[in-house]
């Protein structure tokens, strides 16, 4: 049973999809609990396939009855493992399956942005993680926060990195989209994907995008999604002089037409766990220029697949794209690269097969801690 907080559109919530849909029925019988409502889009889809899911109200504060109700579904259903994403579902997960025989998973997807903790999670979460069966981090450097800012030993803790299934788009269509958005044939595409909120960074973007437009007027930039920053957004680009190549395509449930379409993909936040568009970009051969935040230089090596540079720095990130823009219009090795480094570490097969070896490994235990012993055998 996968606790979590809701299935809306997330990477978490696509990290656990991904884990179900590549799961062997014949091995594992998978449900969801949501702590919060509502659900979510992914939750319609699984349920389509027969996953059932359990619906829980949190309520503010710390919620004694969701333990109590959460201890009831396990027992009703005889769970032999949660799997739990993020850390207040950790919390409720390792407390309501505390002295039974089901075993416990806690993956952390990824940190705020300052990074922090309490005096009172450093004291708990020691004693929290004894009754854990296995931590799982998505990169190196969510695992040095939960040693950090959580107290959560090094040995612990194991590193998962997150993995999806390769983008496949039909070029006609990707070919039809630069039409509709009338980008010219001669211009260099640069992209990112990403809600408009402030931990995205998409002015230190803009700005650095500025500065390429003097070297590089056959550049556009199209930049997917919406959200409580777009006044800024707009007011930062209007500031800039830069409404020719920028467009801002808004909201859109399936982007992989436009993702398909950038011929480079830039991330500019200030913090990220994996990004999973990060990731589609990387399989459909773009190379990248990220932040030196969280998992980016994990999953990008500067001067190989893409250019990582410092956090908020515009200058940089001007270079990176502009190094990145030299190799598309020459030998475009980068992208190549790209491909290359996701399909050896961040398929969503490579992923399955970790997460599923420790589940058999905790359901062979599980069930062998209630085998009655007999001398005899």
């Amino acid at each position: 049973m996968h606790i979590t907080f809701d299935m809306r559109i997330g990477g978490t919530e696509m990290v656990i999809k991904n884990i179900i849909d590549g799961s062997d029925t014949n091995l594992f019988t998978m449900a969801i609990l949501c702590i919060e409502s509502p659900l979510g889009p992914f939750a319609e889809d699984l349920k389509k396939d027969n996953i059932r899911f359990f619906e829980l109200n949190r309520q503010p504060g710390f919620d004694i009855n969701l333990i109590k109700k959460i201890r009831s579904l396990i027992k009703d259903n005889k769970v032999d493992i949660i799997h739990c994403h993020q850390y207040t579902p950790w919390v409720y997960g390792v407390i309501a399956a505390a002295f039974s025989k089901t075993k416990v998973i806690f993956t952390e997807h990824g940190r705020f942005y300052p990074d922090s903790s309490t005096w009172k999670r450093k004291l708990i979460n020691p004693i929290l993680n004894m009754f854990t069966d296995q931590v799982t981090a998505i990169s190196k450097a969510t695992k040095q926060a939960l040693i950090e800012f959580e107290n959560i030993p090094d040995k612990s803790i194991e590193v998962i990195y997150n993995g999806i299934t390769p983008l496949e788009v039909i070029q006609s269509d990707v070919e039809k989209l630069r039409v509709e958005l009338e980008v010219p044939d001669n211009h260099t595409i640069l992209g990112t994907i990403a809600r408009f909120d402030p931990i995205k960074n998409h002015p230190m973007m803009l700005k650095a995008f500025s500065q390429v437009v003097k070297q590089q007027p056959n550049t556009t930039l199209i930049i997917v999604g919406d959200g409580e920053e777009r006044a800024n957004i707009e007011a930062c680009i209007n500031k800039l002089h830069i409404n020719k190549n920028v467009i801002l395509s808004g909201y859109q449930t399936k982007p992989q037409n436009y993702l398909a379409l950038m011929d480079i993909y830039l991330l500019s936040s200030f913090s990220e766990g994996t990004s999973m568009t990060l990731l589609e970009a990387m399989s459909l051969s773009k190379p990248c220029v990220v932040t030196d935040v969280g998992g980016n230089p994990e999953v990008i090596i500067d001067g190989e697949n893409g250019f990582v540079t410092p956090n908020d720095d515009i200058l940089m990130f001007a270079k990176g794209i502009t190094k990145a823009v030299h190799s598309i219009l020459n030998t475009n090795h980068l992208g190549q690269a790209s491909k290359n480094r996701f399909e050896s570490l961040f398929s969503e097969s490579n992923m399955n097969q970790q997460y599923h070896s420790g589940y058999n490994a905790l359901i062979t235990k599980c069930r062998s801690e209630f085998i009655p012993k007999n001398k005899d055998i």
